[in-house]
């Protein structure tokens, strides 16, 4: 089956192994699942992620999750631009989430970016997603 949103089923994945409080969440690699990981990692959302290849030589991201007092240290994760209608923000527009408490993920011309980070750098994109 292929996917329209590869993107949006790796967080909902994500998501699914948070609620399942799984340790460790793997999922096929890509560059784009690879920064939303790394941007994860820097802000303290997940204890880490790693590059493995599986048995038959195909890369794959594996994911491992934090959780903090046996509670997921992400509470919300939200897919904002989709396939279906993608949203772009300059870098005065771009919405803070849950009054800066959260982090926005945008997709720029200097690469993946949080929230703050393209303010600072005067940069709008692609908001792909929010988490909290």
């Amino acid at each position: 089956m292929s996917s329209h949103d590869p993107l949006g089923d790796f967080l909902t994945s994500l998501r699914n192994a948070l609620h399942a409080q799984k340790d460790t969440h793997t999922a096929q690699w890509s560059r784009l699942r690879a920064g939303v990981a790394r941007i994860l990692k820097d802000e303290g959302y997940i204890a880490n992620f790693a590059e493995e290849t599986d048995p038959a030589g195909h890369r794959q991201l594996v994911v491992t999750l934090k959780y903090v007092d046996g509670a997921p240290a992400i509470t919300g994760i939200q897919r904002h631009s989709k396939p279906g209608r993608r949203l772009y923000y300059g870098y005065q527009e771009i919405p803070r989430v849950l009054g800066g408490l959260g982090v926005a993920i945008l997709t720029t011309s200097k690469g993946l970016l949080k929230d703050a980070e393209a303010r600072r750098q005067k940069i709008g994109g692609e908001l792909l997603c929010k988490i909290w």
